[in-house]
């Protein structure tokens, strides 16, 4: 090898920054930036939604035998501080009852007046971090007026789901598997498939990485841990339509942008997405932000139809299978739509 007047004796030829030049081309530097600001954005919305929960206008009933003594109640607790209740008068105690395990309230206070004990009503199984939280808010209030209040859990979490945390663990481990899923798809065959009959292979192995998922993390949250009771079936369910809609979506990204889907994709549902879920503290604690955009993207919506399926008998699913299924058929329509787009502009390119 020859040796140049610059090379010192046993350097190969060309220097170490060359090879850094050649190898740091203008797309690898985009790519390194987007993955810089990936990580920024991921620390300021994991911190941002997570740092300082309070409850927030808190769906919360209050019942009482004469309605005059329920609407002072409840003109009460909407002047607290930072408005951390939503309060409405309900009819009565199994009013209040069946508004919770329906999922319209979070919460609800049943006066007795002809006493000093009063009862609240909560679901910890829909969060227990929120349950606590109207406990201590409630207790508070009532120790001020001389009363005492006793609590009832009307939907409460298992002993073996740790401040109702496996559901949201769950649904997060199914959209980790569908955009790998997709992401492994386009680094093995290429980011955008080259026809529509590709395309239509990479959803079809999608759906069936999904069958697979769904129940093998329905019976480990189930009859394999116990973390979670409910419908395995159900479960099984939900599980293969958020892989499917998590990975359809990814797949429809990379279609559109290549291998930066990748990136799009892990914005929606990791950065964006798993903060506002309502896993580690549910929505009426998180800021407003994040609390608007949860129930629209898949770990939100599946965490909350996860903890239904499990605590409060299926009850308000409709609204968030909607959002999961809208996610998955626009991810099919427009993987297919990017794929006949591409092989229409390479044969057009080859006739010419």
């Amino acid at each position: 090898m020859t040796q140049t007047a610059d090379t010192p004796p046993g350097t190969p030829h060309g220097s170490f920054l060359d090879e850094v030049k050649s190898a740091v081309t203008p797309r690898a530097a985009l790519l390194v930036v987007g993955v810089l600001a990936l990580q920024l954005l991921f620390i300021a919305s994991y911190v941002g939604a997570l740092h300082d929960p309070k409850p927030k206008d808190v769906p919360f009933g209050v019942a009482a035998p004469l309605p005059a003594v329920a609407q002072q109640a409840v003109t009460q607790l909407d002047k607290l501080p930072g408005s951390p209740l939503d309060p409405r008068t309900v009819t009565d105690l199994a009013a209040a009852r069946e508004k919770i395990l329906n999922r319209d309230l979070d919460g609800a206070l049943v006066i007795d007046p002809r006493g000093t004990t009063d009862t609240l009503l909560v679901a910890s199984g829909g969060g227990t971090v929120l349950s606590a939280t109207l406990n201590g808010l409630v207790t508070t209030l009532e120790a001020a007026q001389h009363r005492t209040v006793r609590t009832v859990d009307l939907a409460p979490a298992s002993s073996q789901d740790f401040d109702g945390l496996s559901s949201f663990y769950l649904v997060v481990g199914w959209c980790v598997g569908g955009y790998l899923t997709a992401s492994i798809l386009a680094i093995s065959t290429g980011a955008r498939p080259a026809n529509p009959e590709r395309a239509a292979i990479r959803l079809g192995t999608m759906a069936l990485v999904s069958i697979a998922a769904g129940i093998g993390g329905a019976v480990i949250v189930g009859p394999i841990l116990g973390a979670l009771p409910g419908s395995v079936v159900a479960l099984w369910g939900l599980g293969a339509l958020i892989i499917f809609a998590v990975g359809a979506a990814t797949l429809a990204l990379q279609g559109l942008f290549g291998i930066v889907g990748i990136g799009l994709a892990i914005l929606l549902i990791v950065v964006a997405g798993n903060p506002s879920a309502g896993g580690a503290f549910p929505l009426p604690m998180l800021p407003p932000f994040w609390k608007a955009i949860g129930p629209a993207l898949p770990p939100g919506a599946g965490t909350w139809v996860a903890r239904s399926i499990a605590y409060f008998k299926g009850n308000a699913v409709t609204g968030p299978l909607l959002v999961l299924s809208a996610w998955a058929v626009a991810g099919v329509v427009i993987t297919m739509a990017a794929a006949v787009f591409r092989g229409r502009r390479e044969r057009a390119r080859a006739e010419a």
